[in-house]
C-alpha cells in the first residue's frame, strides 16, 4: 500500500520537515527542503538510504500517515486546546502583506544595527511609500529564558523595544520569528510550552508580526496536531490586545490553506524554502496551484520570499519571480540586501503598476490556465472586471507562439498594459509572445 510518509531530517544545524514522502512497502522517498533527496530500499534491519545534498543528516525522524504511530511524542508534554475558530480581526490584511525579511540574505547573521540600516533604506528608497511596511527579524535573534521563563534577545539585540520603537518612527512595523517546537530551525530557544509568556513579550516589544515556523515540532507534535498547535498560538497573540499579523511557515502540510484562517493567520507557506534559481521559484509558484480557492482577502497563500535582488537569478528570471508573485496575489517580502540595492532590483521591485495588480481588492489568486510544451499561461480575474494574463517560458530556449483571444478562452479587450512598458499594446484580435529562455510577459487587459 503506498503511504505518505512525514516527519523531520536533523542536521547539526537545525532541522528540515519532510514532504512529497512515499512509503511504497519495499521503497521509500522523500525530500527535506529543497536541497535534500532522499530514496531507500528496505532491508531486514531497516533502510538503506541514499541522498543527495551536501551536507550529512545527523537523524531521520519518519512517521507513515497511514497509522499516525509515533513513539517520539513526549508523555508530559502540554496539552494541546480543542479545535475551535480563532479568526484575525475581519479587516486585517485585506490585501497581501508587504515586507522584508532577514532571512534570505542574512540567515542568521542579523543585529540591532542592520535592521536600524534595513530601517533607514525602506524609508528612504521608494519601499515603504510602495507598500513594504513589514521589517521582519527571521530566525537567529533569540537569547535565552530566565528563571521566570520570559523569553530574552541575545547580545546582537540589546533592546528590542527601543528597536521597534526606532522602526515604529520610520513609518514601519517590527516583525519576529518563532516556532512551536522547542527550537527554531537554527538551534535556537523555541516557544514550545511557553506559548502565552512568548505571545506577551512579543506584545510589550511592539511587535507587529509574528512567523511561526514548524521545524523542530515535529519532535513533539504529530503533523496531524498542526491545527491545533498553531491554534494555540494564534489564541496567545490575540489575548495580549495588541494587533500581530500572524504568519504561519509549516511548509503546506495538512493542507494548512484549508484551516490557516481559523488559527488566526493572515498568511501561510504552502511550499518547501525558496532559494535563488529559476526551477525551484518555478516549483513554488506552481505548488500554489491546489490552494488557490483558500486565497483571498485577509487570508493569503504564501510561496516564500522574493529572492530579487540576490545572485542566482538573471534579470528576466526575476521579473519572471516577481510577475509570478504578483499573479499569485502573493504577500511580497522582499530578501535582499536593501541597503545596496542595484538600479535593475530596484526597478523590480519597485514597480508599481505590478504592485497594483499583487494588490488588487478582488484577492483572486491567478491559476495556470493551459499549458504548451515548456510554455504557460496563467491568469487572473481583477476587479472591475480586468484581468492579468502572464506567458511564462520554462524552456531552455527561446519559444514564439501566436495566439486569437479565443483560442485561450479570453475575450478581446479593449484596451491592453503591459506594467513593464509605457508603451500600449493594440488591442487585436491576435497577439504574438516572443520570449527568451524563463522570461515572462505579463498584460493587464481591460473590456470596459
Amino acid at each position: 500500500m503506498d503511504r505518505r510518509l512525514m516527519g523531520t531530517v536533523r542536521f547539526d544545524w537545525g532541522d528540515l520537515p519532510i514532504h512529497d514522502g512515499r512509503d511504497e512497502g519495499d521503497q521509500i522517498a522523500f525530500q527535506a527542503g529543497t536541497t535534500f533527496q532522499f530514496s531507500g530500499a528496505r532491508t531486514t534491519t531497516g533502510f538503506e538510504l541514499l541522498f543527495t545534498g551536501s551536507h550529512e543528516p545527523d537523524q531521520i525522524l519518519l512517521l507513515s500517515r497511514a497509522d499516525q504511530r509515533d513513539l517520539r511524542i513526549p508523555v508530559d508534554r502540554p496539552p494541546l486546546p480543542p479545535i475551535r475558530a480563532v479568526k484575525a480581526p475581519p479587516d486585517f490584511a485585506r490585501r497581501p502583506p508587504m515586507g522584508w525579511n532577514s532571512w534570505n540574505y542574512f540567515h542568521q547573521n542579523v543585529s540591532d544595527a542592520i535592521i536600524r540600516q534595513v530601517a533607514d533604506a525602506i524609508a528612504s528608497n521608494g519601499m515603504r511609500e510602495a507598500g513594504y511596511s513589514y521589517i521582519v527579524i527571521d530566525d537567529g535573534w533569540q537569547g535565552q529564558r530566565d528563571a521566570n521563563g520570559r523569553l530574552h534577545p541575545n547580545e546582537r539585540f540589546p533592546d528590542m523595544k527601543g528597536l521597534a520603537d526606532y522602526v515604529h518612527a520610520k513609518g514601519l512595523k517590527l516583525g519576529i520569528y518563532s516556532s512551536p517546537g522547542p527550537q527554531t530551525c537554527g538551534n535556537h530557544e523555541g516557544s514550545y510550552g511557553h506559548e502565552a509568556e512568548d505571545a506577551r513579550t512579543f506584545a510589550a516589544w511592539g511587535v507587529d508580526f509574528l512567523k511561526y515556523d514548524w521545524c523542530t515540532a515535529s519532535r513533539v507534535y504529530l503533523p496531524s496536531e498542526s491545527q491545533a498547535v498553531f491554534q494555540k498560538m494564534g489564541a496567545a497573540l490575540q489575548a495580549t490586545g495588541r494587533e500581530i499579523l500572524y504568519s504561519l511557515c509549516q511548509y503546506g502540510m495538512e493542507d494548512v490553506w484549508s484551516w490557516g484562517a481559523d488559527v488566526g493567520a493572515s498568511m501561510w507557506r504552502t511550499t518547501a524554502d525558496i532559494h535563488a534559481d529559476f526551477a525551484t521559484m518555478h516549483q513554488n509558484a506552481l505548488t500554489q496551484q491546489m490552494a488557490a480557492p483558500f486565497s483571498g482577502p485577509g487570508h493569503w497563500n504564501d510561496p516564500d520570499m522574493l529572492e530579487v535582488g540576490n545572485d542566482g537569478m538573471n534579470d528576466l528570471e526575476k521579473r519572471s519571480h516577481m510577475n509570478l508573485w504578483a499573479m499569485l496575489a502573493a504577500p511580497l517580502f522582499a530578501g535582499n540586501d536593501v541597503r545596496t540595492m542595484t538600479e535593475a532590483t530596484r526597478g523590480i521591485l519597485l514597480n508599481r503598476k505590478l504592485i497594483a495588480i499583487d494588490q488588487d481588492r478582488l484577492g483572486r489568486q491567478a491559476v495556470l490556465k493551459r499549458k504548451l510544451g515548456r510554455f504557460e499561461i496563467w491568469e487572473r480575474l481583477l476587479e472591475n472586471g480586468d484581468r492579468a494574463v502572464l506567458f511564462l517560458n520554462v524552456a531552455e530556449m527561446p519559444e514564439s507562439h501566436e495566439f486569437s483571444w479565443r483560442s485561450i478562452d479570453v475575450p478581446r479587450p479593449t484596451s491592453i498594459l503591459d506594467p513593464w512598458s509605457t508603451t500600449g499594446i493594440p488591442a487585436t484580435s491576435h497577439i504574438r509572445i516572443d520570449l527568451r529562455s524563463h522570461e515572462s510577459r505579463l498584460l493587464l487587459l481591460s473590456f470596459r
